[in-house]
């Protein structure tokens, strides 16, 4: 990496982990601090932990439309400014329902595809799968840092001081971002609709297996983590304060495993194969879950598979995608993505707290280990991404038939794979191979113009 791409790829990571430090401090603690609210119930404190990914899923989508259009970094402010507000609007609260509003409120700050949209404009793309596992590292840190501190912190303080916890951890995020480099080149005007560019994602084959795995992903993560809290009391005699301190080196421990298979699947162009290998590996800790949850060493066991699969997949999934995705529509393939993703936060929180209701922890399990398993055969049957490159080229604004012109000789170059010209803002996007480009063809057209 560059030292632009290192910095870059830094601090964004930064500000993802202290956004979603502030979602993950909740997840360990809520479903026990939560009975305690006026109106508790099982189902709606599942509710409670899941509100916030339906109202991402919501506002992704045309947040990511509008990262493609207008300045990102706008985006990411009004995101964590909303974050911030709906923290203090749950710490404020005294009933389940108030917590409610106030996380549909924190998951208004749909950014999460505009950071990672970000991050794809300041990293060329053979630094991108590095990119993306540094933040999955992020989220991995974030995880355990999160279930050593919401213990500590709602300990001392109860649920408001967590609350309150998550709004500053928002202003600290934005604190780092005008330390983040602004892009080569910022998207103000695209040709086609809103429509055609959120339809051309949203109906990419191989984009919607994307969708569709980190639906599931975030489903089994968020269930799961419903029902471990209390597995973990009941099985292994541990007070919620010291969940922490066991999450702490599985979390960690995870990572570490996982990098090497995150290695071979870039050098080695295994991607598939790895990604095959990360979902299997989420079944088996799911099965083992179900099977040993009774037994202290069996749970730890099962977490840990767990940790290790999640943290693979969650360095992989957006590397996939931002290879897959369409040149010029990076933002809106991740917004949709970022939809499924937290959708599936939101099913698997109310999926979670019926689970826990039913106390069939194994038919739970069960259920989840399952549903995995069909994202296994939608892994199977995509097709293994090519593995371009991707640029942005500045050129003199044009007019619409010297930009189709254009696009027709740039298309004509061997090499490249994929080309958009955005006329009026002077951009052109490109995929290209490398091994094949005819560097001084396109040369010649870009002097040409």
């Amino acid at each position: 990496m560059t030292q632009g791409e290192r910095k870059a790829t830094s601090i964004l990571a930064s500000i993802f982990a202290l956004r979603m430090l502030g979602l993950f401090m909740i997840i360990p603690v809520f479903a026990l601090y939560g009975q305690k609210l006026e109106g508790a119930t099982p189902a709606l404190i599942g509710l409670a932990i899941g509100i916030y990914g339906l109202t991402q899923a919501v506002l992704q989508i045309p947040v990511g439309l509008w990262a493609d259009r207008i300045n990102r970094k706008l985006l990411i402010i009004v995101g964590l400014i909303l974050f911030a507000l709906g923290g203090a609007v749950a710490a404020v609260a005294d009933s389940i329902w108030g917590v409610i509003v106030g996380r549909a409120i924190q998951g208004a700050g749909a950014i999460s595809a505009v950071v990672m949209a970000l991050l794809a404009d300041l990293t060329r793309e053979e630094q991108r799968t590095k990119a993306m596992s540094t933040i999955g590292m992020s989220i991995g840190m974030s995880f355990a840092v999160a279930f050593i501190l919401g213990p500590l912190v709602a300990g001392h303080f109860g649920l408001s001081g967590l609350f309150w916890a998550t709004s500053v951890l928002a202003i600290l995020g934005l604190s780092l971002l005008h330390l983040v480099p602004q892009p080569t080149v910022i998207i103000k005007q695209h040709h086609d609709s809103y429509w055609q560019q959120f339809k051309q994602s949203l109906l990419h084959p191989e984009l919607a297996r994307l969708n569709a795995g980190i639906f599931i992903l975030h489903l089994v993560m968020t269930a799961s983590f419903v029902l471990l809290p209390h597995l973990l009391i009941e099985y292994a005699h541990l007070p919620a304060s010291q969940h922490g301190w066991v999450y702490l080196p599985i979390v960690l421990g995870g990572f570490i495993a996982a990098v090497p298979a995150i290695i071979i699947a870039e050098k080695r162009r295994k991607i598939k194969q790895v990604f095959i290998f990360g979902i299997s590996l989420m079944v088996l800790s799911l099965l083992v879950l179900a099977i040993e949850y009774q037994h202290y060493w069996g749970l730890l066991f099962g977490i840990s598979l767990f940790f290790v699969a999640f943290n693979l997949l969650e360095a992989l999934l957006p590397s996939l995608l931002s290879k897959i995705a369409p040149a010029g529509t990076k933002a809106t393939a991740m917004g949709i993505y970022s939809s499924s993703q937290f959708l599936g936060a939101f099913f698997g929180g109310v999926c979670g707290g019926l689970l826990w209701a039913k106390q069939d922890i194994s038919l739970a399990y069960v259920i989840l280990a399952m549903l995995t398993s069909l994202w296994v055969l939608l892994a199977v049957f995509m097709r293994s991404p090519r593995f371009l490159h991707s640029m942005m080229l500045n050129i003199p604004s044009c007019n619409s038939q010297q930009a189709s012109q254009l696009l027709s000789k740039l298309q004509a170059i061997i090499g490249v794979e994929e080309a958009v010209v955005l006329a009026q803002e002077g951009v052109i996007y490109l995929k290209i191979d490398k091994n094949k480009l005819n560097e001084k063809d396109l040369q010649q057209i870009l002097i040409s113009c």
